[in-house]
């Protein structure tokens, strides 16, 4: 089995090349990785080192809380990030609290022993997920201790299948697992392993934190003029639609709006905005014009959208009628209601969770979506009572980063 893997592997890295040169975002995937190897070259072999891998952004920001807290404990360690996918390199690569941010070279027996040489990491974290076999079986055999932070498990994943040991017995490879929820962890203890703690989840932490934070943003304050305002959050065009169809259709006088896209490419913004019946204003236009007078701003730059939020009276996160929902914590923590689209949550725990518990609701069309939306521009006390539970939630399952925290001290020589 690692023959054929080692042959698909190389296989599949040639035809992402081929591929590169017709797309974009594969292009900064190999392009990306011939850097890998210069950056870590001013690691020196008497350098201390914590490596954390995430696969992408969200993964990232479940990581940031334990890099914030490892950057103060151990200001002598070198921190190193990877990601895996450019949508989470592209936007962290100058992250300040790393002394090296670089893409996890693809998983070729050659290079992924080159990579544990050069990091030679006290601890390995992987966040979430990311079982890579050479890189799990390089990290054993160099005896790197390694731990798995949020991890989420499902009885469909290959790992608990009848013909899935040759997989299982990377998972060996983590000398702990720390684990989103109770199910994770049966799972990893039917396969006989013990080392589980159920710690939830880091972002938790994260958002939490959102709330010490400044999030005034004097354009968004302006543009809200004390409006009710809905937020919509990190929009694919299917979620677009259900926006503009409420907006052109349904929205109130006394109601306004903010988009913020996934996707900012100027193209995509402008077809957006060109949907939209109301008066519309871009975040990039935001000079020397009076904002109060516009009914929807569309954002169409990155990094500003949790503290968009915080200006929310009712948030609508996108992706789930897309590819994958996107985080919908952080308009949680701000106790504001949030709705989402799809029906595909069950593999979001605190989608589950919240939905379960009242703070949100999922659409999976545009009547969906303007029947939820009037009726929480309608009904103030459906939104305070939605927004509380949320706020509350996110309140209940803070700690996650404190667990881990305690085990790296007791499992980490100074």
């Amino acid at each position: 089995m690692n023959f054929l893997y080692n042959i698909l592997i190389h296989l599949a890295y040639y035809i992402i090349q081929c591929l590169s040169l017709f797309n974009k975002k594969l292009k900064l995937f190999v392009n990306g990785r011939k850097e890998t190897f210069k950056k870590l070259a001013s690691i020196t072999s008497n350098d201390r080192v914590f490596w954390i891998h995430a696969a992408s952004l969200g993964e990232f920001e479940q990581a940031r809380p334990i890099i914030e807290k490892l950057k103060i404990k151990y200001p002598n360690h070198k921190i190193v990030v990877t990601f895996f996918s450019p949508s989470g390199y592209e936007i962290r690569k100058n992250y300040n609290l790393a002394d090296i941010v670089c893409y996890l070279p693809f998983d070729t027996r050659r290079n992924v022993k080159r990579f544990i040489e050069l990091v030679h990491p006290d601890l390995a974290i992987i966040v979430k997920y990311e079982f890579w076999p050479n890189l799990l079986n390089q990290l054993k055999k160099s005896n790197t201790k390694t731990i798995l932070v949020s991890g989420i498990f499902r009885k469909d994943q290959l790992f608990f299948k009848s013909y899935g040991q040759w997989m299982r017995k990377f998972l060996h490879t983590f000398s702990f697992f720390f684990v989103q929820n109770e199910s994770s962890k049966k799972l990893l203890n039917d396969i006989n392993l013990e080392n589980v703690n159920v710690s939830g989840d880091t972002r938790f932490d994260r958002v939490s934190e959102i709330l010490d934070q400044d999030n005034t943003i004097e354009a968004i304050e302006l543009f809200k003029n004390n409006t009710y305002t809905v937020v919509a959050g990190s929009t694919w065009k299917e979620d677009d639609e259900c926006i503009v169809n409420y907006i052109n259709n349904h929205a109130k006088k006394d109601e306004k709006f903010i988009i913020a896209p996934h996707n900012i490419d100027k193209n995509k913004i402008e077809e957006l905005r060109n949907l939209i019946l109301e008066k519309t204003i871009l975040y990039s236009e935001r000079n020397n014009v009076n904002l109060s007078d516009y009914k929807v701003l569309i954002v169409d730059n990155i990094g500003l959208l949790t503290k968009i939020y915080s200006y929310a009276n009712t948030a609508y996160v996108g992706g789930g009628l897309a590819t994958g929902l996107h985080n919908i914590l952080e308009p949680a923590t701000f106790g504001i209601p949030v709705v989402f689209g799809g029906n595909k949550h069950q593999k979001f725990q605190e989608a589950k969770d919240l939905m379960l518990l009242g703070g949100a609701k999922t659409i999976l069309n545009t009547n969906d979506f303007s029947n939820i939306f009037v009726s929480l521009k309608k009904d103030i006390n459906l939104r305070v009572t939605m927004g509380n539970i949320n706020k509350k939630y996110i309140e209940d399952n803070i700690g996650a980063t404190q667990n881990i925290l305690y085990y790296i001290e007791n499992n980490i020589t100074t």
